[in-house]
């Protein structure tokens, strides 16, 4: 028999939506990825420029084809008009009321394509062209001219709405950074937030029928698909009152999430109403809030950048040469929320230690948490772990604290869950379990606890090295005091993996006279396989480093006044090392960092013309993490050139100050 619990879960699943929110949730990703390539559309006068053709050009245009297609395909919405279309519509009584008022009916999403969909664009364009023969229809956002723009281009503009629409984008600029992360675009967590989107609106709902007034706030989850679903203007409306008699409000105004504001409030209250009524968490595993900003943006020079070229790859020999295995990772929340059966009299604090049973890359300590229910407040950890294998627990009893007497902890029960057996149904929705305790004692009745356990679809994991020195490190490329015998003296570094294997040592090579004298090289890498295979992997040329014959480049560039210099370090792909933890890596902690000399090596490209930090090197204790496969070796020479050849730096920065 259902609980009221269960009941009230399987009302909510009860809601129906016309249109599918899950393909509109993937093409808003979609979209957003794109917006994020183009920040100028963020602020400044191509977002004041973008604003007025969308409310001039684009809603007349949109006006006139929902009365009359004015185009045998779907009408083709610019890029810059569709993301103010899209902050428009993200508040849906207020784009009701100003399509109503202006234009008679709500302007809606049928028959129109986003520019990023591909479709062709020609029979939009030449209307454009009809309408508004002086305005482009679209905006080449890289163009130097819009800055010149003047707001006098249409005669005699029609009257539109007075929303501070300028204010409504700026308050979505950090969004997709909430919702970025790989899985996101997962199926089973997208499936998962369509049926907790339906239990969120069923809170409303509730609380409507009893008279509550409660500011309601989602997950990011939920909140990817409220968008969703306000992107289809008429049906949101239509569905919304079918649910429950009114447009619901999407306020996003306010970002004060200081403990006792409204937003902190709000979120509390969901969160108990939620699990008191569906008797299920509220939290999901990575879709909570990642913080307020995203990672400082670099400050580089993006033209120099740009005009950087890919060395033509003569060569993939090397490439080959370690070959490292895919592991899998995945963000983990736990929550103990109950015990039961404890033995009569218990007295005690008890709390629950977890721990990965299998040697994990990440998750290779013991955790605790207190039990919610007996807590002042709740515990909830969050990790990332290794995507298989089990988690132990340990039910342990400590003593009250007295002063006279100290007791030893007493474990009152163990047991273990399965990763791999939970994971299609903890990706998708919070798993809520009881989980009984094996015990050396005769309890009358075996204690269980309840764990609370969410998971994200697994990703994949960076790649973890150490490079372990026959001599000490460096410390890094500014180590350029040491004495000249040291500097030069043959070292052979091995490149240990995190289970500990050497997957590959690199020394100096002994160059002769005639070698450097014939073929111009100051200095070479040598590589040696596990299995006994040498190769030649770089050879330093005057100031520039030529790395695994020839498919990439180092050397060392100057790109701004505040970047000194950083390396550049081309090939199929373009990628600069900066000094210091840049991008993803600046908010991540490596334990005492006291003494490291950090480098992030970022790739630049049309997917990321802002950077992607794809590396990070750690030169003064050896520690390298590498995200993409295809940079492993380059980043293990380069770590290891920066760390062995200080005078490289020197030399780079002498010739190349003039030439970058």
């Amino acid at each position: 028999m259902q609980t009221q619990q269960e009941l009230e879960w399987a009302e909510a699943q009860k809601i129906v939506f016309s249109q599918d929110l899950i393909a509109t949730a993937k093409q808003q990703l979609l979209f957003l990825a794109e917006i994020d390539r183009n920040r100028c559309l963020f602020n400044g006068p191509v977002l004041h420029r973008a604003n007025y053709r969308y409310k001039y050009c684009w809603l007349p245009l949109l006006a006139k084809h929902a009365e009359s297609p004015v185009t045998k395909d779907p009408l083709v919405v610019p890029l810059d008009c569709e993301w103010i279309w899209h902050c428009h519509r993200l508040n849906p009584v207020r784009y009701k009321t100003d399509c109503m008022e202006l234009y008679g009916r709500i302007l809606d999403d049928w028959n129109v394509v986003s520019s990023i969909q591909g479709t062709s664009k020609e029979e939009t364009e030449r209307m454009w062209k009809t309408m508004y023969p002086s305005e482009p229809y679209e905006l080449d956002l890289n163009n130097d001219s819009i800055q010149d723009f003047a707001e006098n281009f249409l005669e005699a503009p029609e009257s539109t709405t007075n929303y501070d629409l300028i204010s409504a984008v700026k308050r979505q600029t950090t969004f997709f950074y909430q919702v970025s992360r790989p899985y996101w675009n997962d199926d089973a967590f997208l499936e998962g937030a369509v049926a907790r989107y339906k239990g969120f609106l069923h809170l409303i709902k509730r609380n409507r029928e009893r008279s509550i007034s409660r500011f309601c706030v989602p997950t990011y989850d939920i909140d990817l698909i409220w968008h969703s679903h306000q992107l289809h203007p008429a049906s949101y409306c239509e569905d919304l009152m079918a649910i429950m008699g009114k447009v619901l409000e999407h306020d996003d105004t306010d970002s004060d999430r200081t403990k006792g504001q409204k937003l902190d409030v709000g979120f509390s209250e969901t969160t108990t109403q939620w699990e008191e009524t569906y008797g299920s968490r509220y939290w999901k595993a990575g879709a909570m809030y990642r913080g307020q900003h995203p990672p400082s943006p670099l400050t580089v020079d993006k033209s120099k950048i740009d005009a950087m070229h890919n060395i033509s790859v003569s060569s993939n020999t090397n490439q080959n040469l370690i070959q490292l295995p895919q592991k899998m990772l995945v963000e983990v929340m736990l929550e103990i929320v109950d015990v039961r059966d404890l033995p009569s009299g218990h007295k005690g604090k008890l709390i629950v230690s977890f721990n990965k049973k299998q040697q994990d890359i990440l998750f290779n300590t013991k955790k605790r948490l207190g039990i919610s229910s007996e807590s002042e407040g709740k515990q909830v950890a969050v990790f990332q772990c290794e995507s298989g294998g089990e988690l132990d627990f340990e039910l342990i009893s400590r003593s009250s604290f007295n002063f006279r007497i100290r007791r030893p902890a007493k474990i009152l029960g163990k047991t273990s869950i399965n990763l791999d057996d939970l994971q299609n149904v903890a990706s998708k929705l919070p798993v809520e379990k009881w989980l009984e305790l094996k015990s050396a004692a005769n309890w009358p009745k075996p204690i269980s606890i309840r764990i609370g356990l969410s998971l994200t679809p697994p990703f994949p994991a960076p790649y973890e090295l150490h490079m372990v020195s026959s001599r000490p490190f460096m410390g890094s490329y500014f180590s350029f005091m040491l004495p000249r015998k040291f500097q030069q003296a043959n070292n052979s570094t091995n490149i240990v993996d995190e289970a500990g294997n050497v997957i590959i040592s690199i020394q100096t090579g002994n160059l002769t006279t005639e070698k450097i004298r014939i073929n111009n090289i100051d200095k070479e890498v040598i590589g040696k396989t596990p299995s006994g295979e040498t190769h030649l992997l770089a050879e330093l040329k005057g100031t520039v480093w030529s790395l695994m014959n020839s498919d990439w480049m180092l050397q060392i560039k100057k790109t701004s006044d505040e970047d000194k210099h950083v390396f550049e370090l081309t090939g199929t792909r373009k990628v600069i090392i900066f000094p210091g933890k840049k991008l993803d890596f600046e908010t991540k902690y490596y334990g005492n960092e006291e003494g490291n000399c950090f480098m992030t090596a970022v790739e630049f490209s049309q997917k990321d013309p802002y950077g992607k930090a794809v590396a990070l090197m750690d030169l003064a204790y050896g520690f390298l993490e590498i995200k993409e496969e295809w940079l492993v070796l380059p980043v293990i020479l380069s770590a290891f050139i920066l760390s062995n050849f200080p005078d490289f730096s020197n030399q780079g920065m002498e010739t190349n100050e003039t030439n970058a």
